[in-house]
């Protein structure tokens, strides 16, 4: 027996591979610091918590939640679209829900690409970009995020003979890992080069709501002219500290939420009854704790940052998301550095 042909490209979840380091290290005694992977740390707010409880309570809510969810779990996403970025959405062809972003990003390659077809996905970035066109048979492109282009992909460099077999490009902002937050104008450009260039344009917005220093971050579905080529992912993993809870939606053109939505009907059965109930809760209740949430963040964040700079290390300071991006000391490349800090301090980095 044997695995597919199509896995022999695929390597181990670099956070998979982290984690079973990091157990070994803690079965032999070491007390280790995990600053890597982007999982929260504090509880979501005790009104969401609340509605878990009630609902999980009633007989009738441990049945299958429906392949496209409940319709008061897609008003809710539409009415959170509609207060948190005035974007109007229908509930019935332009809202799907997500077992966690992580599984939709992956099923849309599934949904979108042929063999032989392109994902153009930012560099570094997100590894399930990549990844799940591969698992497609299909095949992507990186796109470098360079400081010099203030971490944005420079569409003009995307070689002509790559464009013109591409059919998605991902794009991530407020941006893991260097937390930059895309300006509208670049906002503008990318929705008309995917116009022009027939590419459906993924967004993967799940830190929208975790920004600094007075930022709010825009949909990109409020761009004029996005809901024509643009599929927004959001996640209430990050936004609102539901991580384990694998709850999340794709939101905006309606042919790729149908094709999505096809291909999950035929991998998952949709989100527990419970969980769906919370998450209502989360997006339509009292959203003033994030701002108190946010804050701890930002407090982190300046003890980071001043810590870094007194090490003579660069530190760009972040507009949006939960992490911070910097150069490791000169000589070094960022696996070995990691490696070496996790062996010698047991303090865990992402590279």
């Amino acid at each position: 027996m044997r695995a597919a042909r199509r896995i022999t490209d695929l390597p181990p979840y670099p956070f998979a591979s982290l984690g079973r380091v990091v157990a070994g290290l803690v079965a032999s005694g070491v007390d280790v610091i995990r600053l890597d992977i982007g999982s929260p740390d504090l509880p979501p707010d005790n009104s969401i918590i609340d509605a878990l409880q009630r609902s999980a309570s009633r007989p009738n809510q441990h049945g299958y939640g429906g392949y496209t969810g409940t319709k008061q779990f897609r008003q809710a996403v539409t009415l959170y679209y509609a207060n948190r970025f005035s974007v109007q959405v229908d509930p019935e062809t332009e809202v799907i829900p997500l077992l966690g972003s992580k599984e939709g990003i992956a099923n849309m390659a599934t949904a979108w690409l042929d063999p032989g077809d392109v994902a153009l996905v930012p560099d570094p970035g997100y590894p399930t970009y990549s990844m799940g066109p591969v698992m497609a048979g299909a095949e992507y492109y990186a796109m470098p995020l360079l400081e010099e282009n203030d971490f944005l992909p420079d569409l003009a460099a995307i070689p002509s003979d790559v464009l013109r077999r591409s059919r998605l490009m991902w794009l991530n902002y407020p941006n893991n890992p260097t937390g930059v937050a895309a300006p509208e104008g670049y906002l503008k450009s990318v929705v008309d080069f995917c116009k022009a260039h027939e590419l459906l344009l993924c967004f993967d917005a799940p830190y929208a709501d975790n920004t600094y220093d007075g930022y709010r971050a825009p949909s990109i579905l409020a761009i004029p002219g996005a809901m024509d080529v643009a599929l927004e992912f959001n996640s209430l993993s990050k936004s609102h500290n539901l991580a384990g809870w694998r709850v999340a939606m794709a939101v905006g053109n309606r042919e790729a939420v149908k094709a999505l939505g096809l291909v999950k009907s035929n991998v998952d059965s949709g989100i527990a009854l419970p969980v769906q109930e919370m998450a209502i809760e989360a997006l339509t209740g009292d959203q003033s704790w994030l701002d108190a949430r946010n804050r701890v963040y930002a407090e982190r964040m300046e003890v980071t940052i001043d810590a870094l700079k007194r090490m003579g290390l660069g530190v760009r300071r972040p507009a949006g998301a939960i992490y911070i991006w910097t150069p490791v000391p000169e000589g070094w490349t960022s696996a070995r550095f990691c490696q070496e800090l996790l062996s010698n301090t047991g303090v865990s980095l992402a590279p």
